[in-house]
């Protein structure tokens, strides 16, 4: 499979049923027709193993909807972009009569785009493979759409990060992309977020005996320090 291209070629009853604007009697059905990871430059596609830094036991590949989980570790700057090329009921109206849109405000250091995936026509998947979203929407008219998702952020000593994307078909809080189907009513949702955290946090009862030892270490201390 060429990964990220799609013909342009239209069945010729799929596009008078679109053009005459006939209602959608069945349930709208999605599909996932391509995807790809950018971690730190490193790429995976349609195909490729999934890399253990990632967790996607909540997604399902074949609708594209669900959770997925990145984790990370290790001192310095990283990267991390998410790309999804969903199809919304593309054997009853094809792929070309739908919409892009974001919604709300993205958080520091988080980047995003909704374009054509073709790269003869956009160039969200240039950019996915730079590792360089451009934070708009590429086309303002219907056209067939893919969303990218991405953060760049840096890591101390000790910490790791947890990258979570989800897609769904009821908008979420905050800022996410939308993928409609204008024709069916449907749409995808893609948000996510990034949350930093000590790689070993010290459980509870551990940090608290830890903290009464070191106290009592600094009252010997000073008490040594007055009898002298």
């Amino acid at each position: 499979m060429d990964i990220f291209i799609k013909s342009k070629l239209i069945p010729a009853l799929t596009a008078l049923l679109l053009c005459l604007g006939l209602p959608n009697a069945a349930s709208a059905a999605i599909a996932l027709y391509d995807y790809g990871f950018n971690i730190d430059g490193t790429t995976t596609v349609f195909g490729d193993p999934l890399p253990t830094a990632i967790d996607a036991s909540g997604f399902d590949f074949n609708t594209g909807l669900g959770s997925i989980d990145i984790t990370l570790t290790g001192f310095g700057t990283h990267s991390v972009i998410g790309f999804f090329d969903h199809e919304i009921d593309e054997p009853i109206n094809t792929y070309f009569n739908e919409l892009g849109s974001a919604s709300g405000a993205p958080t520091a250091g988080q980047s995003w785009e909704i374009d054509e995936p073709d790269q003869a026509f956009g160039d969200i998947v240039a950019n996915f493979f730079a590792g360089s979203l451009d934070n708009s929407v590429g086309a303002n008219f219907a056209d067939d759409v893919s969303m990218a998702m991405g953060w760049d952020f840096t890591l101390a000593l000790g910490e790791q990060a947890l990258i979570s994307l989800a897609l769904g078909t009821s908008a979420p809080g905050g800022f996410f992309l939308q993928h409609n189907d204008p024709n069916s009513q449907e749409s995808i949702f893609l948000s996510g977020t990034l949350g930093i955290f000590p790689v070993n946090p010290i459980p509870v009862p551990a940090a608290i005996w830890l903290f009464g030892t070191g106290l009592l270490g600094l009252i010997g201390f000073s008490r040594r320090k007055l009898a002298a």
